[in-house]
């Protein structure tokens, strides 16, 4: 019927999404190279036509999502991913996989993991431009939900229904030495080995909870002297003979920041594995770009030793 369509186009839906991301008008407009005043009178449109406020204008402050534009900003995002997708269909005729993938990664695994991403998946996929974004789970759960990123690498640790997942491969926490430590010694160890001993925790959650999960599995209350969230501070305190650690990821243990080299040690005791999956939101429509993503990373990571170095 005459009438009905929606009132608000494509462009303002656009601004409204950049305005929620940038966090400013002037941002916004900055973004998308027109003027400020352009992207305010286009959101002030929006707003009326929708009948409803989305942003509280705020001198002090700047400007504020209402509880109206957080509940509408996953549904929009939905919209112009599924137009933008159409539009790429159309124009190459159902050819070509084209348009630009938001991706999540922790950030351990990122530089296992991306390298290889880039390195390859262009290669096939030479119209698709990845736009990185890293954080903790949580921070990908979130953004994965309200549609920031599309898809995520992490860990299969605190994933909840509203996620669907792909495993790609499976890690098994193991113990990382100074080489000139009494417990570097080739073959695996026992967790009650450690006892007493000073430990460096990785303290990324939800990783560091599972470390402590591991160890009181062996009886062993952690003797934590320092704690870092950067994994290579993890490796260098370590190779400085400040502790031992427990580790997913295994990079070259004869290279570190602070020079001395590492040794890795297998654990006796059954321990938890945790597998590295690929995650997008359950509900979410998987676009051709996305699926012939999922497909490159079944392909070139499954059964694979991505971040398993020498031992």
């Amino acid at each position: 019927m005459p009438g009905t369509g929606p009132r608000f186009t494509m462009r303002q839906l656009d601004y409204f999404v950049t305005v929620a991301d940038e966090g400013t008008m002037a941002a916004a407009a900055k973004r998308h190279h027109i003027s400020q005043s352009a992207v305010s009178l286009a959101i002030t449109k929006l707003e009326r036509a929708l009948g409803v406020q989305l942003f509280l204008r705020r001198k002090s402050r700047g400007i504020e999502l209402t509880g109206a534009a957080r509940h509408m900003l996953p549904e929009v995002r939905n919209l112009l991913a599924h137009a933008g997708e159409v539009q790429s269909a159309a124009q190459n005729l159902g050819q070509v996989v084209s348009g630009e993938l938001a991706l999540g990664c922790y950030p351990t695994l990122t530089p296992f993991l991306v390298p290889r991403i880039l390195k390859g998946f262009p290669v096939e996929y030479p119209e698709v431009t990845i736009r990185l974004f890293e954080g903790s789970v949580a921070d990908m759960l979130g953004r994965l939900l309200d549609g920031t990123c599309e898809m995520a690498l992490m860990y299969d640790l605190g994933v909840g229904q509203d996620i669907s997942t792909t495993v790609l491969y499976r890690v098994r926490p193991y113990v990382l030495l100074p080489s000139d430590h009494r417990l570097a010694v080739p073959g695996p160890l026992s967790l009650a080995e450690l006892r007493d001993e000073p430990m460096i925790m990785l303290d990324m959650p939800p990783s560091s909870e599972m470390f402590r999960e591991v160890l009181a599995a062996g009886g062993i209350d952690p003797a934590v002297r320092f704690t870092t969230a950067n994994f290579e501070s993890v490796r260098s305190l370590v190779a400085s003979g400040a502790g031992y650690s427990l580790l997913l990821q295994r990079p070259s243990p004869e290279t570190t920041y602070a020079g001395p080299s590492l040794v890795y040690r297998e654990i006796v005791e059954e321990v938890r594995q945790v597998d590295v999956v690929l995650a997008h939101a359950r509900d979410a429509r998987l676009t051709r770009r996305m699926q012939a993503f999922a497909e490159f990373c079944r392909v070139t990571f499954d059964g694979s030793r991505a971040g398993q170095g020498r031992d």
